[in-house]
Parts: C-alpha cells; sequence; structure tokens
C-alpha cells in the first residue's frame, strides 16, 4: 500500500475536490480511509457517490452504513437508487452507464478534479484475462488505465498496485469497517470463476504478478495511443463519424479495423453498441461492395454509400407535410419567408405568386416526384437528383420539399431549385429561406 499512498500524496493537491465511487466493500472503504487521511493532511474536499441496484436485500443497509460513516468523517454523502432493475432483468452493461452518468453529475456538482474507483491490481488481472479468453481488440486487451484524462475532470484507480490480499491487510491493520457482498463468493458470475480458479494459480508462480499484468496493460496502452495518433493524423474520419472509404481502403487492414474501431468508440460515449468479431467481419465485406446496409446491435446499422462508411442508429422517418404561412420547423430543418435575402445559393428560392398556385406546402418527398429543374429542359425524377448529388440514403427522407397547392414542386430545399425560381434581377414576391437545424 506505501505505492499507492506516495502516488495519492503526489497526484492530490490542496483544494482539490475529489469523488469517490464507494460501495461500502472493502476495495471502496479501503479507498474511501485513504481519501479520508488525505483530507486531514492537505485541504481537500470529498465526496462520497453511493450505488444501490436494489438486487440484495442487504443493499438497504449498505446504503446506511456508507452514509454513517460519511456523516462520522465529515464527508459529503450522494446517492443513487436504481429501482428499476427491481423489475427489469439486469444488465450490467446498463448498470454500467446509469452508474457513472451519476458519478459524472457529482462531479459536475461539485466541480470535482478527480472521480476515484477502488479497481485494485487484481481486478485488472481478471479483466485483462477474461478479455484475452472471450476476444477484444487492442484497447481492450489492455484491461484499464490507472488514469484516464476526461474533458474536465480525471478517472483515478489509485489501488491499480494493490493486490487484494494487501487491502485486506490494510483494513485489518486500520480497522477499516466494510460491509461484504457475499455475491462475489459465487461461481455463477464469471469474474469470480477467474478471482478464485485461475488467479491463486498465476500468483503461486509469482506473488506480485499483478505487476506485471501493469506492465503489459501500459506498454499495450503506449501502442494504441501511437497508433490512434496515426488515424488521427489520416482525416480518414470526419466530424460527423463517416470514414472515406476511399482513404481507408489505401491503409492496411489492421488500420482500417483501428479506424472502425475509433468510430465505434466515439459513439460508445453516449450509447452502448457493442461489435462482436463477427459483425467487424461483415463491416469488412460492406467496405468492399459498391453500396449496402447491414445490421449491428441496439438497433445501429452500418452503410456504405457513396464512398462513405456511416454507422447510425436506425431512425423511424415520419411523413410531414405543411402550409407556410411563415416559418416552418421539421426535426432537421426550419423554412421560413423572408423579406429579403443577397444568398443566391440552393438554401434560398424567390418566387412569383402569380405563377403558382398558394398556399406554399412543405412536405417529404412522395414516390414519383419530379421537378422541372431551373435552367433544364424538361422534368427529372428527384430520386435521379439525390442519386446524381450523391446525397444519402438517411438526408432523403429529411430533406424538405416546397410545392405549390397544386403539387407542383417548386424546390428541393438546398438542392435544387425549380423553373419557377426568380432571379433577382426578375419580379417576385417571395423569399423562402432553409436553414439546418
Amino acid at each position: 500500500m506505501k505505492e499507492t499512498i506516495s502516488f495519492l500524496n503526489n497526484t492530490i493537491k490542496d483544494n482539490d475536490s475529489i469523488v469517490v465511487a464507494c460501495s461500502g466493500g472493502p476495495d471502496s472503504m479501503c479507498l474511501l480511509f485513504l481519501a479520508c487521511l488525505l483530507k486531514k493532511k492537505k485541504n481537500i474536499n470529498v465526496i462520497v457517490a453511493h450505488v444501490n441496484h436494489y438486487l440484495r436485500e442487504e443493499s438497504k443497509d449498505e446504503k446506511i452504513f456508507v452514509e454513517e460513516y460519511c456523516k462520522k468523517n465529515n464527508v459529503i454523502f450522494e446517492y443513487l437508487g436504481l429501482k428499476q432493475f427491481k423489475k427489469d432483468k439486469f444488465s450490467e452493461q446498463k448498470a454500467h452507464k446509469l452508474r457513472y452518468n451519476f458519478f459524472i453529475d457529482i462531479v459536475k456538482k461539485y466541480n470535482a478534479k478527480y472521480l476515484f474507483t477502488a479497481h485494485h491490481g487484481d481486478d485488472l488481472t481478471e479483466t485483462i484475462l477474461m478479455r484475452l479468453t472471450r476476444g477484444s481488440n487492442l484497447a481492450g486487451y489492455s484491461g484499464f488505465k490507472r488514469i484516464v484524462k476526461k474533458d474536465n475532470y480525471y478517472i483515478v484507480r489509485p489501488l491499480i498496485t494493490a493486490t487484494k490480499k494487501e487491502i485486506e491487510e490494510y483494513n485489518k491493520k486500520n480497522n477499516i469497517p466494510y460491509v461484504t457482498d457475499q455475491s462475489n463468493f459465487s461461481d455463477k458470475y464469471t469474474r469470480n470463476r477467474y478471482r478464485m480458479n485461475l488467479l491463486p494459480l498465476l500468483k503461486e508462480e509469482d506473488k506480485q504478478v499483478h505487476l506485471k499484468y501493469l506492465q503489459f496493460s501500459e506498454e499495450l496502452n503506449e501502442y494504441d495511443e501511437f497508433i490512434n495518433n496515426y488515424v488521427d493524423n489520416l482525416k480518414v474520419i470526419n466530424n460527423n463519424l463517416e470514414i472515406d472509404l476511399k482513404l481507408l481502403k489505401k491503409e492496411s487492414t489492421f488500420i482500417q479495423r483501428k479506424i472502425i474501431e475509433r468510430v465505434i468508440k466515439e459513439i460508445q460515449k453516449v450509447d452502448w453498441l457493442d461489435i462482436s468479431n463477427a459483425q467487424v467481419k461483415e463491416i469488412f465485406k460492406l467496405i468492399n461492395k459498391d453500396k449496402g446496409t447491414i445490421n449491428l446491435n441496439n438497433n445501429y446499422e452500418a452503410i456504405n454509400c457513396y464512398n462513405k462508411l456511416i454507422i447510425v442508429k436506425k431512425k423511424e422517418y415520419t411523413n410531414f407535410e405543411y402550409v407556410l404561412n411563415d416559418k416552418v420547423i421539421t426535426d432537421d430543418y426550419i423554412l421560413k419567408i423572408v423579406k429579403k435575402s443577397s444568398d443566391e445559393s440552393n438554401n434560398t428560392i424567390r418566387l412569383n405568386s402569380k405563377e403558382i398556385t398558394l398556399p406554399l406546402i412543405v412536405r417529404k418527398r412522395k414516390n414519383g416526384d419530379k421537378i422541372e429543374v431551373k435552367n433544364l429542359n424538361g422534368t427529372k425524377k428527384i430520386k435521379d437528383i439525390f442519386i446524381d448529388e450523391k446525397i444519402d440514403v438517411r438526408k432523403r427522407e429529411v430533406i424538405p420539399i416546397l410545392t405549390d397547392s397544386n403539387g407542383k414542386v417548386l424546390w428541393i430545399a438546398g438542392i435544387k431549385k425549380s423553373k419557377f425560381c426568380k432571379n433577382k434581377n426578375e419580379l417576385y414576391d417571395i423569399i423562402v429561406k432553409c436553414e439546418a437545424r
């Protein structure tokens, strides 16, 4: 524990605020005890974040236990009860997301610099072993880091160099109270089987094996960081997380995989998306086609469209049709009548009310829609215009179509104007502008 204490003393400064994720078990109570010791030495603020999943009867008592400990040690106590798992089937992924959303809220509430979690060296070893067995990627095989930089705070695992045994011995020596979760001893859970069966065998070979796994983890993280920097410099991924397939195909299969992983990781920051190796193989098949779509988990899909690979959540596109009196707001666009505008792009149209039948209508495209394109003889199908302009299939469903009340298509907003559009030097009395939301 000396290394952990030294790390904390060197890392935490006066006036820092720390949120400690604390379940009441031996690991998190040890971590809370160390934070309280630090509080006595330095002028820091300690906040405990406790989550009750309501899966066990004892969880009510554990909440009271942690809360009472906080009162005795002048520590702020924050609590979240996840009662939905009483009725719904427990999902570790969902619970993890809810827990960390709560922790982040508490970090923001107290403007904390650090979020402490009680993961220790044995946890890291178990995690790496489990992922090696299950299959993962470079970042996944590394387990977890001691320090992770977020936007305005750090996630820190101060106990990562300590073993479970060292924590238990430290708790005993310092009379640190804690509660015991009996489910930690059941071989019903995968992690417990690794903990009870594999870890003791490794420790027979080397009592400090957890430090070897920590070194392995740190080295993999260095490789992963190097590769991520390489990927960033390629500029293959745009701000909308769309992958340029022409640039992607110039890279090795390994780098292609890392680029896809990068997009998935960005999605995982805000939503759950788990990709299996089989699905990654399907994505690679999709990349090498001219176009196509495959289904992924959690209602996501991968789309190959006009040399772009897009991974998005499926959207239910609703029909819309509105009369444009002054302004129409759709989910994606705003169309409004304005008094004047110098804009001559496809985002603005000028009309002469004597040549059309009012009122104007804003609607979604319909099968068979045609438009008499400005400066072009004859009519053209809107579907063909979308193909020519390489408008991806998702956007086609939300682009507003402006018609008169007789159904004449006057404008594909932002894309094409009809022959009814007037130039600035011609007669017109209506100006309509379109803006993306």
